[in-house]
């Protein structure tokens, strides 16, 4: 995840690392109008009329896994006709947030080689200032579930016709009389 300021982030919900090891918990989360207008305006969305949440948040080793759901309705502009037109999303995330001093963070300095195994879990999220942002995870992961190139129910993209290339003896079939 991108650390981002409070200020930049169009929703935050912090909540202090300490407080969610208290056990496992159920948070329910919703913006209201004035955020969804913000996370709209951040996500180049028309509108979002809903979106919400629910996190659960446990311990884990040193840190936290948070296992969310969520789901909204994204206004989006139409690629081709440009009209507005709603869409439902929904989408599902889980993760593992730790401090910088955790032995599970991972190490700032460069390998020289990178090994990748794509059925590896991700490495935790390293929090910065101990602080998990419900709202920002939320948004970042309906960011993700976005259509790039939303196109409206029905519409179809219909080519201008190719025009046929002008010969440069047309001027003088038009002057021939047969």
């Amino acid at each position: 995840m991108t650390v981002e300021t409070q200020a930049e982030a169009p929703w935050s919900v912090p909540v202090r690392l300490d407080e969610a090891l208290r056990g496992p918990q159920v948070r329910r989360l919703a913006p209201d109008a004035e955020a969804r207008a913000r996370i709209a305006k951040a996500l180049n969305l028309v509108g979002l009329p809903a979106f919400e949440g629910e996190v659960r948040i446990r311990p884990w080793s040193d840190g936290a896994e948070l296992d969310g759901r969520w789901n909204a309705r994204a206004v989006y502009s139409c690629g081709l006709t440009l009209e507005p037109f709603e869409d439902a999303l929904e989408g599902s995330f889980r993760l593992r947030v730790v401090l910088p001093d955790s032995p599970h963070a991972a190490p700032a300095e460069a390998q020289d080689e990178l090994e990748i195994d794509p059925d590896a879990d991700d490495p935790p999220d390293v929090l910065e200032a101990g602080t998990i942002d419900f709202g920002a995870y939320l948004v970042e992961h309906l960011s993700l579930e976005l259509d790039p190139f939303p196109r409206k129910p029905g519409a179809v993209f219909e080519p201008p016709p190719a025009e046929a290339p002008e010969s440069p003896f047309a001027v003088l079939k038009a002057l021939r009389k047969d």
